[in-house]
């Protein structure tokens, strides 16, 4: 469970250097509005985001097992967390996360991370688009500019909640987002490497704020962002506590553990590499607990931003370190900056990392699997958007452990009826 970061030090030069500072100076401008958006999405205040792409984001790269993964707040724990925090408050979110540290952990030193291989991957890809759903649905307010006190959490309430309310949307808004959408896709294409997510959430935010326009930005939702981090502290612990967030806690933990592998395994193929599943888990343990003491978010892997790191030059885990630091000195010095980015500008970026969560170009690969495995994909989704994460996936990895016991063809016991 030896470090990665140990391994590349001794061969370690000043062109990997220079290669991985600016791969991260990269990707942290591409993860400081994610970040952002993500904490907002979750129902968390805007700056929280921030505290868990530094803390979380140095730890998992300085403890982890892959070279190159880059680690923070994701898409994937939205759902959870803004349950969480709607059940329980920040508070209980806080030791949600301190318990999922523990937990990952303890995986990680009972070896634990070589079970990735036991989970269907349909199961996988059913709650993936099952979130990708949720998350373009909760920024529709903001995308449309509707000023509402309070929308439903549950899915078909709050699509309903939104069609009554479709006279109040912004014209002003919804031309920011859908600008903010066009300029992400366009950079994208034309320059991969750039790190156009910040440029276009940038000069939108810009015109909003120069052109004096009635769009809500992250200053005028939430107040200036904090210039610096928090001082840790502990949450409140009782038993009564610990077993109330137990449930959450474990779903946090399966989610870190699963999204950080995930990422881990892509990042191994783009780079041709090997990474150490328990020593990662045992670093996505750390960082949890990290980021829970700093008051931040669950943290992963995020395969986005480790893509971006690969693809921008990075090669060890100092850029994901760079890229920690980065975020720290923009706190530091652009705090007052960062709240004029326009949230429908925020919700256009994250209606797209929904949509690139889900993997369109993968649909059609589904279409064509056994027919079980459709179903079975099928239904964690549709769980995963009208019921729960947890059912979801309890569901999901239960009957899907049972399909491939089935399909290894074990002949049946040999064992009489009872008579009774």
């Amino acid at each position: 469970m030896k470090p990665k970061i140990l391994t590349t030090l001794p061969e370690y030069t000043r062109d990997l250097f220079f290669a991985d500072l600016v791969a991260g100076v990269t990707v942290a401008m591409v993860a400081l509005p994610l970040s952002l958006a993500i904490a907002i999405a979750s129902g968390a205040d805007p700056a929280t985001g921030l505290v868990t792409a530094i803390v979380a984001g140095f730890l998992i790269s300085a403890m982890g097992g892959s070279r190159v993964q880059i680690g923070g707040p994701t898409g994937a724990f939205i759902v959870v967390v803004f349950g969480v925090i709607a059940e329980h408050g920040y508070d209980g979110l806080v030791l949600a996360t301190l318990m999922a540290g523990v937990i990952l952990m303890v995986a990680g030193w009972l070896r634990a991370g070589n079970l990735i291989t036991w989970i269907p991957e349909p199961v996988i890809n059913g709650f993936t688009i099952g979130i990708a759903v949720i998350i373009a649905t909760s920024q529709l307010q903001n995308l449309l500019g509707i000023g509402l006190e309070e929308v439903p959490a549950e899915f078909f309430e709050k699509l309903a909640v939104l069609f009554d309310a479709r006279d109040g949307v912004s014209g002003a808004a919804l031309a920011v987002g859908l600008v903010t959408m066009v300029l992400i896709i366009v950079l994208r294409r034309i320059a991969p490497k750039f790190p156009g997510l910040i440029v276009a959430v940038g000069v939108t935010s810009a015109v909003v704020a120069l052109g004096a326009l009635p769009v809500d930005t992250i200053q005028s939702r939430f107040g200036d962002l904090p210039r610096g981090l928090p001082m840790p502290s502990l949450p409140e612990i009782s038993l009564a506590r610990l077993a109330e967030l137990l449930p959450s806690a474990i779903v946090i933990a399966f989610l870190a553990a699963v999204e950080s592998l995930l990422s881990a395994m892509v990042a191994d193929r783009m780079i041709g590499g090997a990474h150490r599943p328990n020593a990662e888990v045992l670093a996505q343990g750390v960082a949890n607990i990290g980021s829970a003491l700093f008051g931040g978010l669950p943290a992963t892997g995020a395969i986005a931003r480790t893509a971006t790191n690969v693809r921008a030059g990075g090669r060890t885990p100092v850029a994901g370190i760079v890229h920690a630091l980065t975020i720290l000195v923009v706190m530091l010095v652009a705090a007052p900056l960062a709240g004029y980015m326009a949230m429908p500008a925020l919700a256009g970026l994250l209606i797209l990392t929904a949509w690139n969560m889900s993997e369109p170009h993968k649909w059609g690969g589904y279409l064509r699997e056994r027919p079980s495995d459709r179903f079975l994909l099928v239904l964690t989704m549709v769980l995963t958007v009208v019921a729960d994460l947890t059912v979801a996936i309890g569901v999901g990895v239960a009957i899907g452990l049972a399909l491939r016991l089935r399909r290894r063809k074990v002949p049946p016991s040999d064992w009489s009826t009872p008579d009774r």
